[in-house]
């Protein structure tokens, strides 16, 4: 069983329904063991947008990671996610983070998420519910993450 660290955010609609749709659909994919609480953020890239409710969670799975990948995808598209503007609107996003110590480069997925330990609004959430988990490549808790970006 692998531990696999996910973010969640929502800034259409009803954005805290979307996160719960979310963790109740990702406790299909495994054991959801903690989930954080839920935080409004202000949005990063594209700005002429809603605000967001972010998320994090921590899912023990068998799923091999690409296999989980194409699972967040597919509940993103149940919830309907459109992928028309690069970090644009969006129902439901849903970003593997880490997947155990993997480190990894694919066409469709990167390993430990490329840009996670430059956002808030992914180690705020991720802080609560795995502060010791440690970056593989950076080789820093989440916790010592967050500090560095405060």
């Amino acid at each position: 069983m692998a531990r696999a660290l996910i973010a969640l955010g929502s800034n259409v609609g009803a954005r805290e329904a979307h996160l719960r749709f979310a963790v109740e659909r990702l406790s299909t994919l495994g054991r959801v063991e903690q989930v954080s609480s839920f935080h409004e953020t202000d949005p990063v890239g594209y700005l002429d947008q809603a605000r967001f409710l972010n998320a994090a969670l921590v899912l023990d799975t068998f799923l091999p990671p690409e296999t989980l990948l194409r699972e967040l995808i597919r509940i993103e598209a149940e919830r309907g996610r459109q992928r028309s503007i690069p970090n644009g609107p969006r129902t439901l996003d849903l970003d593997l983070l880490m997947y155990d110590d993997l480190e990894m480069t694919s066409a469709d997925l990167t390993l430990p998420h490329p840009r996670m330990q430059e956002r808030l609004f992914v180690l705020a959430p991720l802080a609560e519910v795995a502060p010791e988990a440690v970056h593989p490549r950076l080789k820093k808790t989440i916790r010592e993450l967050l500090e560095d970006l405060k």
